[in-house]
Protein backbone atom coordinates (compact mmCIF):
# COMPACT_ATOMS: atom_id res chain seq x y z
CA UNK A 1 0.00 0.00 0.00
CA UNK A 2 1.02 3.51 -0.75
CA UNK A 3 1.57 5.38 2.11
CA UNK A 4 2.11 8.81 0.27
CA UNK A 5 -0.91 9.31 -1.47
CA UNK A 6 -2.39 9.62 2.13
CA UNK A 7 -0.68 12.91 2.78
CA UNK A 8 -1.60 16.22 1.85
CA UNK A 9 0.05 18.75 -0.76
CA UNK A 10 3.54 20.06 0.62
CA UNK A 11 2.54 23.25 0.50
CA UNK A 12 -1.31 22.84 2.03
CA UNK A 13 -0.43 21.52 5.75
CA UNK A 14 1.24 24.65 7.08
CA UNK A 15 -1.06 27.34 5.69
CA UNK A 16 -4.21 25.40 6.10
CA UNK A 17 -4.04 23.94 9.44
CA UNK A 18 -3.39 27.04 11.00
CA UNK A 19 -6.25 28.89 9.08
CA UNK A 20 -8.26 26.28 10.08
CA UNK A 21 -7.76 25.85 13.56
CA UNK A 22 -9.90 27.30 15.98
CA UNK A 23 -9.55 31.29 17.18
CA UNK A 24 -9.34 29.83 20.72
CA UNK A 25 -6.55 27.74 19.63
CA UNK A 26 -4.46 30.40 17.70
CA UNK A 27 -4.35 32.65 20.07
CA UNK A 28 -3.41 30.07 22.82
CA UNK A 29 -0.62 28.82 20.12
CA UNK A 30 0.45 32.72 19.82
CA UNK A 31 0.38 33.25 22.99
CA UNK A 32 2.67 30.35 24.27
CA UNK A 33 5.18 31.38 21.03
CA UNK A 34 5.09 34.93 21.98
CA UNK A 35 6.12 33.75 25.43
CA UNK A 36 8.98 31.54 24.79
CA UNK A 37 10.33 34.20 22.34
CA UNK A 38 9.85 37.03 24.87
CA UNK A 39 11.60 34.92 27.43
CA UNK A 40 14.15 33.88 25.40
CA UNK A 41 14.83 37.60 24.53
CA UNK A 42 14.37 38.59 28.57
CA UNK A 43 17.53 35.96 29.14
CA UNK A 44 19.38 37.80 26.60
CA UNK A 45 18.66 40.84 28.61
CA UNK A 46 17.47 42.63 25.21
CA UNK A 47 15.52 45.69 25.61
CA UNK A 48 12.30 45.63 24.73
CA UNK A 49 11.91 42.10 24.60
CA UNK A 50 8.17 42.19 25.87
CA UNK A 51 7.12 43.52 22.25
CA UNK A 52 9.90 41.98 20.00
CA UNK A 53 9.29 38.55 20.95
CA UNK A 54 5.29 38.66 20.65
CA UNK A 55 5.73 40.80 16.94
CA UNK A 56 8.42 37.95 15.93
CA UNK A 57 5.60 35.38 17.00
CA UNK A 58 3.04 37.67 15.44
CA UNK A 59 4.80 37.36 11.73
CA UNK A 60 5.08 33.43 11.55
CA UNK A 61 1.58 33.24 13.11
CA UNK A 62 0.71 35.71 10.16
CA UNK A 63 3.06 34.03 7.27
CA UNK A 64 1.52 30.60 8.14
CA UNK A 65 -2.42 31.72 8.31
CA UNK A 66 -3.29 32.48 11.26
CA UNK A 67 -6.85 34.49 10.93
CA UNK A 68 -7.20 35.77 14.31
CA UNK A 69 -6.41 39.60 14.97
CA UNK A 70 -6.11 42.59 17.51
CA UNK A 71 -9.46 43.91 18.36
CA UNK A 72 -8.64 47.94 17.60
CA UNK A 73 -10.10 48.70 20.96
CA UNK A 74 -7.57 46.65 22.57
CA UNK A 75 -4.97 47.68 20.39
CA UNK A 76 -5.87 51.44 21.12
CA UNK A 77 -6.31 50.61 25.04
CA UNK A 78 -2.19 49.24 24.13
CA UNK A 79 -1.31 52.35 22.50
CA UNK A 80 -3.27 54.32 25.46
CA UNK A 81 -0.95 52.45 27.56
CA UNK A 82 2.18 53.15 26.02
CA UNK A 83 1.37 56.93 25.92
CA UNK A 84 0.51 56.70 29.48
CA UNK A 85 4.47 55.07 29.90
CA UNK A 86 5.94 57.80 27.81
CA UNK A 87 4.11 60.35 29.64
CA UNK A 88 4.99 59.71 32.81
CA UNK A 89 9.05 59.38 31.73
CA UNK A 90 9.18 62.85 30.61
CA UNK A 91 9.95 66.02 32.65
CA UNK A 92 9.89 69.44 32.17
CA UNK A 93 12.70 69.13 30.11
CA UNK A 94 11.15 68.46 27.21
CA UNK A 95 10.29 72.30 26.58
CA UNK A 96 13.55 73.80 26.84
CA UNK A 97 14.47 70.55 24.49
CA UNK A 98 12.07 72.08 21.47
CA UNK A 99 13.35 75.66 22.60
CA UNK A 100 17.03 75.25 22.64
CA UNK A 101 17.30 72.66 19.41
CA UNK A 102 14.55 73.46 17.39
CA UNK A 103 17.09 74.00 14.04
CA UNK A 104 18.78 70.46 15.13
CA UNK A 105 15.64 68.68 15.51
CA UNK A 106 14.32 70.93 11.69
CA UNK A 107 17.78 69.67 9.88
CA UNK A 108 17.58 65.85 11.45
CA UNK A 109 13.29 65.93 10.10
CA UNK A 110 14.13 67.62 6.69
CA UNK A 111 16.87 65.53 5.81
CA UNK A 112 15.16 62.03 7.21
CA UNK A 113 11.89 63.09 4.69
CA UNK A 114 14.17 64.28 2.17
CA UNK A 115 16.34 60.57 2.65
CA UNK A 116 13.39 58.65 2.34
CA UNK A 117 11.42 60.38 -0.29
CA UNK A 118 14.79 60.10 -2.57
CA UNK A 119 14.62 56.29 -1.92
CA UNK A 120 10.79 55.74 -2.41
CA UNK A 121 11.18 57.95 -5.74
CA UNK A 122 14.45 55.75 -6.90
CA UNK A 123 12.55 52.33 -6.12
CA UNK A 124 9.11 53.85 -8.28
CA UNK A 125 11.52 55.18 -10.88
CA UNK A 126 13.22 52.32 -11.42
CA UNK A 127 9.47 50.31 -11.53
CA UNK A 128 10.52 47.99 -8.77
CA UNK A 129 6.93 49.02 -7.13
CA UNK A 130 3.97 50.34 -8.85
CA UNK A 131 2.98 54.34 -8.63
CA UNK A 132 3.53 56.14 -5.84
CA UNK A 133 3.20 52.88 -3.66
CA UNK A 134 6.94 53.21 -3.08
CA UNK A 135 6.94 56.68 -1.10
CA UNK A 136 4.12 56.06 1.34
CA UNK A 137 6.04 52.76 2.31
CA UNK A 138 9.11 54.59 2.49
CA UNK A 139 7.75 57.37 5.16
CA UNK A 140 9.67 57.33 8.04
CA UNK A 141 6.84 57.11 10.76
CA UNK A 142 2.93 57.09 11.25
CA UNK A 143 2.87 53.59 9.52
CA UNK A 144 -0.64 52.66 10.14
CA UNK A 145 -1.57 56.10 9.11
CA UNK A 146 0.00 56.15 6.32
CA UNK A 147 -1.34 52.94 4.72
CA UNK A 148 -4.43 54.29 5.17
CA UNK A 149 -3.91 57.38 3.48
CA UNK A 150 -1.95 55.78 0.72
CA UNK A 151 -5.28 53.81 -0.17
CA UNK A 152 -6.57 57.52 -0.59
CA UNK A 153 -3.99 58.04 -2.91
CA UNK A 154 -4.16 55.25 -5.08
CA UNK A 155 -1.27 53.70 -3.74
CA UNK A 156 -0.92 49.52 -3.34
CA UNK A 157 -2.26 49.35 0.29
CA UNK A 158 -0.69 46.18 0.69
CA UNK A 159 2.62 47.15 -0.38
CA UNK A 160 2.62 49.81 1.29
CA UNK A 161 1.84 48.15 4.98
CA UNK A 162 4.44 45.49 3.93
CA UNK A 163 7.05 48.19 3.62
CA UNK A 164 5.70 50.24 6.56
CA UNK A 165 5.73 47.21 8.76
CA UNK A 166 8.89 45.66 7.63
CA UNK A 167 10.59 49.39 8.44
CA UNK A 168 9.03 48.98 11.51
CA UNK A 169 10.35 45.40 12.30
CA UNK A 170 13.62 46.59 11.33
CA UNK A 171 13.80 49.73 13.25
CA UNK A 172 12.71 47.74 16.56
CA UNK A 173 14.93 45.11 16.36
CA UNK A 174 17.72 47.54 15.16
CA UNK A 175 17.42 50.11 18.11
CA UNK A 176 17.05 47.09 20.60
CA UNK A 177 20.37 45.43 19.57
CA UNK A 178 22.36 48.84 18.98
CA UNK A 179 20.75 49.36 22.84
CA UNK A 180 22.06 46.12 24.33
CA UNK A 181 25.18 46.56 22.87
CA UNK A 182 25.76 50.29 23.85
CA UNK A 183 24.60 49.45 27.69
CA UNK A 184 27.18 48.50 29.52
CA UNK A 185 25.67 45.91 32.07
CA UNK A 186 29.01 44.17 33.06
CA UNK A 187 28.84 43.67 37.17
CA UNK A 188 25.10 44.91 37.46
CA UNK A 189 22.81 42.69 38.54
CA UNK A 190 19.22 43.34 37.80
CA UNK A 191 16.63 42.77 39.83
CA UNK A 192 13.77 40.40 39.40
CA UNK A 193 10.78 41.99 38.05
CA UNK A 194 7.98 42.20 40.20
CA UNK A 195 5.09 41.13 37.93
CA UNK A 196 1.88 41.71 40.59
CA UNK A 197 3.43 45.01 42.39
CA UNK A 198 1.10 46.37 45.41
CA UNK A 199 -1.44 48.45 43.48
CA UNK A 200 -1.19 52.00 44.30
CA UNK A 201 -5.10 52.69 43.88
CA UNK A 202 -5.17 56.36 43.20
CA UNK A 203 -2.08 56.23 41.10
CA UNK A 204 -3.14 53.00 38.99
CA UNK A 205 -6.58 55.11 39.18
CA UNK A 206 -4.94 57.86 37.69
CA UNK A 207 -3.20 56.06 34.71
CA UNK A 208 -6.57 54.18 33.76
CA UNK A 209 -8.43 57.78 33.57
CA UNK A 210 -5.86 59.57 31.86
CA UNK A 211 -5.35 56.29 29.00
CA UNK A 212 -9.73 56.37 28.60
CA UNK A 213 -9.98 60.42 28.88
CA UNK A 214 -6.09 60.75 26.22
CA UNK A 215 -7.62 58.50 23.71
CA UNK A 216 -10.79 60.20 23.83
CA UNK A 217 -9.03 63.55 23.24
CA UNK A 218 -7.04 62.20 20.38
CA UNK A 219 -10.09 60.63 18.63
CA UNK A 220 -12.35 63.95 18.99
CA UNK A 221 -9.36 65.91 17.87
CA UNK A 222 -8.83 63.37 15.05
CA UNK A 223 -5.29 62.87 15.80
CA UNK A 224 -3.29 60.87 14.23
CA UNK A 225 -2.40 57.41 16.08
CA UNK A 226 -5.50 59.32 18.37
CA UNK A 227 -4.90 56.91 21.26
CA UNK A 228 -1.04 56.75 21.50
CA UNK A 229 -0.62 60.56 20.62
CA UNK A 230 -3.87 62.01 22.41
CA UNK A 231 -2.50 59.76 25.21
CA UNK A 232 0.89 61.05 25.26
CA UNK A 233 -0.14 65.08 25.37
CA UNK A 234 -3.13 64.90 27.72
CA UNK A 235 -1.14 62.45 29.98
CA UNK A 236 1.73 64.90 29.96
CA UNK A 237 -0.02 67.88 30.26
CA UNK A 238 -1.49 66.59 33.77
CA UNK A 239 1.80 64.62 34.91
CA UNK A 240 3.90 68.16 34.44
CA UNK A 241 1.25 70.22 34.76
CA UNK A 242 -0.35 69.23 37.68
CA UNK A 243 2.09 66.48 39.16
CA UNK A 244 -0.24 63.60 39.05
CA UNK A 245 1.67 60.20 39.13
CA UNK A 246 1.14 57.16 37.41
CA UNK A 247 1.31 53.40 38.32
CA UNK A 248 1.89 51.15 35.38
CA UNK A 249 2.67 47.61 37.00
CA UNK A 250 4.58 45.03 34.60
CA UNK A 251 2.01 42.76 33.76
CA UNK A 252 0.02 45.59 32.57
CA UNK A 253 3.06 46.73 30.32
CA UNK A 254 3.64 43.72 29.07
CA UNK A 255 -0.07 42.92 27.63
CA UNK A 256 0.29 46.25 26.36
CA UNK A 257 3.56 45.19 24.56
CA UNK A 258 1.87 41.77 23.14
CA UNK A 259 -0.62 43.57 21.65
CA UNK A 260 1.41 46.19 19.77
CA UNK A 261 3.83 43.40 18.58
CA UNK A 262 0.57 41.30 17.66
CA UNK A 263 -0.78 43.98 15.74
CA UNK A 264 2.11 44.44 13.92
CA UNK A 265 2.96 41.37 12.99
CA UNK A 266 -0.21 39.38 12.09
CA UNK A 267 -0.76 42.12 9.29
CA UNK A 268 2.31 39.85 7.57
CA UNK A 269 -0.53 37.88 5.80
CA UNK A 270 1.20 34.94 3.22
CA UNK A 271 -0.46 37.08 0.39
CA UNK A 272 1.05 40.36 1.55
CA UNK A 273 4.68 38.39 1.48
CA UNK A 274 3.93 36.76 -1.86
CA UNK A 275 3.19 39.74 -3.46
CA UNK A 276 5.92 41.20 -2.14
CA UNK A 277 8.50 38.98 -2.57
CA UNK A 278 9.88 39.93 -6.22
CA UNK A 279 10.70 43.22 -4.58
CA UNK A 280 12.29 42.20 -1.28
CA UNK A 281 15.54 42.55 -2.00
CA UNK A 282 15.28 46.29 -3.00
CA UNK A 283 12.84 46.89 0.44
CA UNK A 284 14.80 45.41 2.74
CA UNK A 285 18.24 47.60 0.63
CA UNK A 286 16.00 50.80 1.10
CA UNK A 287 15.25 50.21 4.84
CA UNK A 288 18.85 49.45 5.44
CA UNK A 289 20.09 52.04 3.89
CA UNK A 290 17.38 54.64 5.44
CA UNK A 291 18.46 53.31 8.71
CA UNK A 292 21.98 54.01 8.07
CA UNK A 293 21.44 57.50 6.96
CA UNK A 294 19.70 58.00 10.52
CA UNK A 295 22.48 56.34 12.37
CA UNK A 296 25.26 58.34 10.44
CA UNK A 297 22.78 61.70 11.65
CA UNK A 298 23.04 60.09 15.19
CA UNK A 299 27.08 59.82 15.17
CA UNK A 300 27.31 63.29 13.85
CA UNK A 301 24.55 65.02 16.56
CA UNK A 302 26.79 63.43 19.50
CA UNK A 303 30.33 63.99 18.58
CA UNK A 304 29.33 67.57 17.70
CA UNK A 305 26.77 68.73 20.20
CA UNK A 306 27.97 65.60 22.96
CA UNK A 307 24.95 63.97 22.90
CA UNK A 308 24.88 60.08 24.52
CA UNK A 309 25.07 58.30 21.98
CA UNK A 310 21.98 55.71 22.45
CA UNK A 311 19.96 59.02 22.87
CA UNK A 312 20.95 60.56 19.30
CA UNK A 313 20.49 57.07 17.52
CA UNK A 314 16.99 56.38 19.63
CA UNK A 315 16.03 60.42 19.07
CA UNK A 316 17.11 59.81 15.01
CA UNK A 317 15.69 56.51 14.43
CA UNK A 318 13.33 56.27 11.19
CA UNK A 319 10.03 55.85 12.11
CA UNK A 320 7.99 53.04 15.06
CA UNK A 321 7.95 55.83 17.54
CA UNK A 322 5.70 53.74 20.40
CA UNK A 323 8.68 50.57 19.84
CA UNK A 324 11.37 53.39 20.12
CA UNK A 325 9.52 54.68 23.40
CA UNK A 326 9.45 51.42 24.78
CA UNK A 327 12.86 50.85 24.25
CA UNK A 328 14.34 54.00 25.59
CA UNK A 329 12.26 53.50 28.86
CA UNK A 330 13.83 50.25 29.00
CA UNK A 331 17.67 50.90 28.55
CA UNK A 332 19.20 53.18 31.72
CA UNK A 333 20.96 56.34 30.82
CA UNK A 334 18.88 57.61 27.76
CA UNK A 335 17.46 61.09 27.64
CA UNK A 336 13.81 60.12 27.12
CA UNK A 337 12.48 64.02 26.82
CA UNK A 338 15.23 64.32 23.95
CA UNK A 339 14.37 61.69 22.22
CA UNK A 340 10.49 61.74 22.56
CA UNK A 341 10.64 65.72 21.37
CA UNK A 342 12.27 64.60 18.16
CA UNK A 343 10.65 61.60 17.28
CA UNK A 344 7.31 63.47 17.76
CA UNK A 345 8.35 66.43 15.51
CA UNK A 346 9.51 63.85 12.84
CA UNK A 347 6.28 62.09 13.00
CA UNK A 348 3.92 65.21 12.75
CA UNK A 349 6.14 66.45 9.85
CA UNK A 350 5.75 63.37 8.23
CA UNK A 351 1.88 63.48 8.62
CA UNK A 352 1.87 66.98 7.57
CA UNK A 353 3.81 66.90 4.28
CA UNK A 354 3.87 63.20 3.36
CA UNK A 355 0.83 63.49 0.98
CA UNK A 356 2.44 66.27 -0.89
CA UNK A 357 5.82 64.87 -1.23
CA UNK A 358 4.18 61.77 -2.55
CA UNK A 359 1.78 64.08 -5.04
CA UNK A 360 5.19 65.66 -5.83
CA UNK A 361 7.16 62.30 -6.35
CA UNK A 362 4.54 60.98 -8.60
CA UNK A 363 4.51 63.62 -11.13
CA UNK A 364 8.41 63.69 -11.28
CA UNK A 365 8.12 59.98 -12.07
CA UNK A 366 5.06 60.66 -15.10
CA UNK A 367 7.21 63.98 -16.33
Amino acid sequence: MDSSAELPPPDLPVVERMARVRKLWQWLVLLVISALFAGALEFAALPAALLIGPMLAAIIAGANGATVRVPRLLFGSAQAIVGCLVAASISADIFPVFYQEWPLFLGVVIATVAASSLLGWLISRWRILPGTTAVWGSSPGAATAMVLMAGAFGADQRLVAFMQYLRVIFVSVTAALVAKMWVDTSGIEVPPIVWFPPIDRQAFAATIGIALAGGLVGKLCRLPSPFFLGTFIFGGLIHLGLGVEMQLPPWLLAASYALVGWSIGLNFTRPILRHATRALPQIIASIVALIAFCGGMAFTISHLLGIDPLTAYLATSPGGMDSVAIIAAAAQNVDISFVMALQSARFLVVLLVGPSVARLVARSIKE
